[in-house]
């Protein structure tokens, strides 16, 4: 191949291995489209190829299907992407259906032999952290190795309050949880390995401190989203190195897996911040004095 087949809002590369997806930058082009800026996808990854009508008339839609579990951003947003955010979703004008069908067949063509089958690993990339975003109750941030949610005073629950900031090392979770913020209930949650006495998918969002919740201009997609998947892409990432270094005899199983030291740590101003709502807690009831003193302790020892 070689050649570029421009549509609306993005252009597609072929390769000898892969195509290219380039996104525009325009006022039209979806937000999601623009934070991805490209997406490389091998033909390994793709499942099937298909051609319609597009949404708008006077279109049509080149699109790639990718196998089950080759994107961890298909895989996070769990079908939930709006048709006209579907980033494999190539529109073009009804003039050069004929052009869109000679691409697809070629691309057709490339399809390997496992195209019916799950991905055993993922194959296009994920998002590149350090990525963040705000929900309504809390400011999630991912820095590659851990995950933080910092609570708002004005969103946040009083459970929340009380469990005190989050911060999740990708070796302690199992699984993302992403509902989109365009329906009722959208929320982030980290899926964390069961532990004896605790239990691995906890009650609603809004109180659980593994979670946070969306609203009316909060987690938008082109926000939450990319970083649900870069997450995802993590965890998967450590589980495989764990399987790896389980293999060779006396390889430490159990031991903690390695991460950057003094990541997403706090700066003074920000522990003093937070042991002031402690202290507001405390004197509204709604802390004991032995929660306090904990909980301050572990904001002073991040300093």
């Amino acid at each position: 191949m070689g050649d570029v087949l421009a549509g609306i809002h993005s252009a597609w590369e072929f390769d000898t291995d892969s195509v290219l997806i380039r996104f525009e930058r325009g006022i039209r082009t979806p937000k999601l489209f623009q934070v991805l800026r490209e997406r490389r996808v091998p033909y390994e990854a793709l499942a099937r190829v298909e051609l319609a009508p597009g949404v708008r008339r006077g279109t049509v839609a080149l699109r790639a299907v990718l196998r089950r579990g080759a994107d961890p951003l298909l895989d996070a947003a769990a079908g939930q992407l709006k048709t006209g955010c579907d980033p494999y979703r190539l529109v073009l004008p009804a003039d050069r259906e004929t052009l869109a069908d000679f691409y697809a067949t070629e691309l057709r063509g490339v399809l390997g032999p496992d195209a019916e089958h799950p991905a055993g690993r993922f194959l296009v990339r994920a998002p590149e952290p350090p990525l963040q975003f705000k929900a309504y109750d809390g400011k999630a941030a991912f820095d590659g190795g851990t995950v933080s949610f910092r609570w708002f005073w004005t969103g946040a629950s009083s459970a929340k309050w009380k469990a005190g900031d989050q911060f999740f090392d990708v070796a302690d979770l199992e699984d993302v949880e992403w509902r989109t913020p365009e329906v009722l209930g959208g929320h982030l949650r980290l899926i964390r390995r069961a532990a004896e006495g605790r239990e691995s998918r906890p009650g609603e969002p809004d109180q659980d401190p593994a979670a946070v919740v969306f609203g009316l201009g909060y987690g938008l997609v082109h926000e939450s989203l990319p970083l649900a998947a870069a997450v995802l892409a993590a965890i998967r990432a450590d589980r495989a190195t764990a399987r790896n270094a389980d293999a060779p005899a006396g390889g430490g199983a159990g031991g903690p897996s390695p991460r950057a030291p003094g990541a997403l740590r706090a700066d003074p101003a920000d522990i003093a911040e937070r042991i002031r709502h402690l202290g507001g807690l405390h004197e509204a009831g709604l802390l004991t004095d032995e929660e306090f003193s904990v909980k301050k302790a572990d904001l002073l020892a991040e300093l």
